[in-house]
């Protein structure tokens, strides 16, 4: 029988990588690991994962990160990146400048 997860982030929600490697914000959510056919090491593949637009010191880049290795980022966004790297709805959601919010 195939386990459905819930996803625990949603889009526009900002996260952080429990290693501190990044911080950033939701873009996508797949139910399970949808990247290449490579392994994915001690990360599970069968939790949700997560595209976050991320904030590193050359800039923005996209990670694809496991859930397990993410937590609530809300405290960490400086508001400098916040005006820099992101909008932000009435609701308190973010999405990089080039993204639209729906």
């Amino acid at each position: 029988m195939t386990q459905v997860h819930t996803a625990r982030f949603a889009i526009g929600q900002i996260v952080r990588h429990r290693d501190n490697a990044f911080r950033g914000v939701v873009m996508d959510v797949d139910h399970g690991y949808a990247g290449p056919a490579v392994e994915t090491g001690a990360v599970a593949a069968d939790q949700p994962f997560y595209r976050v637009f991320a904030l590193g010191e050359d800039g923005g880049f996209v990670a694809y990160a496991a859930e397990g290795v993410l937590e609530d980022g809300q405290s960490v966004l400086l508001p400098d990146d916040a005006q820099r790297w992101f909008t932000t709805d009435a609701e308190g959601h973010h999405a990089p400048l080039h993204e639209c919010i729906h």
